[in-house]
C-alpha cells in the first residue's frame, strides 16, 4: 500500500534541499560489487563484469574517493580486484546497481547533505529477493550518519536526471508504469518528485523504448550536461526499435523550456553503430549517454564499436576541461546497465 503524502511530512524541498547536477563537486562515489549471477546469465560472465566494475572503480579513484560495497563473502575479492583504490564497505546486497537502489543525495543549507530512500521493487518485481536492496539506501545513510528522507514513490536513481536548477527529466514508460506506481497519476508522481528532489518542473520523455529491463530508464536515453543543455542518444539506424522513441524525445525537448523558462539546447550523440544481442537474446542496451562524472573527468563507455571515437568527441565537447576516460563496458551492459548505473555520487555540501 502506497503511503499517503501529508502536508506535514518531512521532505527535502520543504527543508531547503535539492538534488544537485551531477557535474557539481562530489565528496565520493559509491558502488556495489556484483552479487546476482542471474543478471549476467552465468558465473563466467559475472566474473568478467566484476573485472569491469573494478576497472571503473580504479578509473574514478584517480579523481575522487570510491567506496565499494560488498557482501561479507565478497569482501576479500572486491578488495583485491580494486587494488587498494577503493574503500570497502560491508553490507547485505541482492544486486549491484548502486545508482538505482542507492540513496539519491540532496544538498541543503549550510552545506548539509541528506539522502532519499525511494521505494524499490526490483524494476517492477523482475528479480527476487530484493529486500536487502530495498533497505540499502537507509542502511548506508545510517552507517554514515546522514539524514534520510523516505519517499512514497517507487523510483530508481537511473529513472531521473536533473539540472540542479529545478528541472528533471524522466520517462512515462518507467515512472508511470503499472509495475511501479499503479495507484498514482502523473500529477501525483510529479508532486513526489518535486518534494523529494527539490525540482519545479518535470519533463516527460515518452515511452516505447526497447529497454525492458528497466522499462526505459532515462540515463540510457538523455541527460543534462549543463543547465539548459540536454544530450540525447540517437540510434544510428532508422530501423532500430528506439529510433522513433528517440525522435519523440527530441521533439518534446525542443518544444519545451526548463524550470527557469530557458529554451533547451539539444545535443545529439549517435549511439553504437553495431546492434548487439545479449546473453538473454534481447537487444543489448549499449548507450553512450550512460556515463559518469567524477570530479574533473568523464568516465564513459566504449563498446568496441566504430561509434566509440565520435561519441568520445561529442562528450569532450560537452565537458571542456575534463579528462575523458573511455572504459570497455560491454561486460557491464550484459547485466542490464552501464557505467552510470553502477555509480552513485555523494555530493559535497
Amino acid at each position: 500500500m502506497m503511503k499517503r503524502l501529508d502536508a506535514d511530512d518531512p521532505c527535502p524541498a520543504r527543508d531547503g534541499f535539492r538534488m544537485p547536477g551531477e557535474w557539481e563537486p562530489h565528496r565520493q562515489t559509491w558502488m556495489c560489487w556484483p552479487s546476482r549471477v542471474e543478471c549476467w546469465g552465468g558465473p563466467d560472465a559475472m566474473l568478467r563484469a566484476k573485472q569491469a566494475f573494478a576497472r571503473v572503480a580504479r578509473a574514478i579513484s584517480a579523481f575522487e574517493p570510491v567506496i565499494m560495497t560488498a557482501r561479507t563473502q565478497d569482501l576479500a575479492e572486491a578488495k583485491l580486484a580494486c587494488g587498494g583504490k577503493a574503500e570497502i564497505f560491508e553490507a547485505a546486497l541482492d544486486d549491484s546497481w548502486a545508482r538505482d537502489f542507492g540513496p539519491t543525495f540532496v544538498t541543503g543549507p549550510e552545506g548539509r547533505v541528506a539522502g532519499v530512500q525511494w521505494r524499490f521493487n526490483a524494476w517492477g518485481n523482475k528479480y527476487h529477493p530484493y529486500a536487502n536492496d530495498e533497505a540499502f539506501a537507509t542502511r548506508l545513510l545510517g552507517a554514515r550518519g546522514i539524514p534520510v528522507y523516505s519517499a512514497p514513490l517507487v523510483c530508481e536513481g537511473g529513472a531521473i536526471h536533473t539540472d540542479g536548477q529545478g528541472t528533471l527529466v524522466t520517462t512515462e514508460q518507467c515512472l508511470l508504469n503499472q509495475n511501479r506506481n499503479p495507484n498514482l497519476d502523473r500529477q501525483q508522481v510529479e508532486e513526489r518528485l518535486a518534494l523529494f528532489t527539490g525540482v519545479r518542473k518535470v519533463i516527460w520523455l515518452g515511452e516505447g523504448f526497447s529497454d525492458e529491463e528497466t522499462d526505459g530508464h532515462v540515463d540510457n536515453i538523455a541527460c543534462f550536461v549543463a543547465p539548459g543543455r540536454v544530450l540525447v542518444g540517437v540510434p544510428s539506424s532508422r530501423s532500430h526499435p528506439d529510433y522513433e522513441p528517440a525522435m519523440e524525445v527530441l521533439r518534446r525537448l525542443k518544444a519545451t523550456t526548463d524550470a527557469r523558462g530557458r529554451a533547451i539546447e539539444v545535443v545529439e550523440i549517435a549511439q553504437p553503430r553495431k546492434s548487439r544481442t545479449g546473453w538473454n537474446a534481447k537487444p543489448l542496451q549499449a548507450s553512450y549517454v550512460n556515463f559518469y562524472l567524477p570530479n574533473g573527468a568523464v568516465v564513459m563507455p566504449g563498446f568496441e564499436d566504430l561509434g566509440d571515437e565520435p561519441a568520445r568527441a561529442v562528450i569532450a565537447d560537452c565537458f571542456p576541461g575534463r579528462d575523458i576516460m573511455q572504459i570497455a563496458a560491454l561486460d557491464i551492459v550484459e547485466g542490464g546497465g552501464g557505467i552510470h548505473c553502477i555509480t552513485q555520487q555523494e555530493p559535497k555540501g
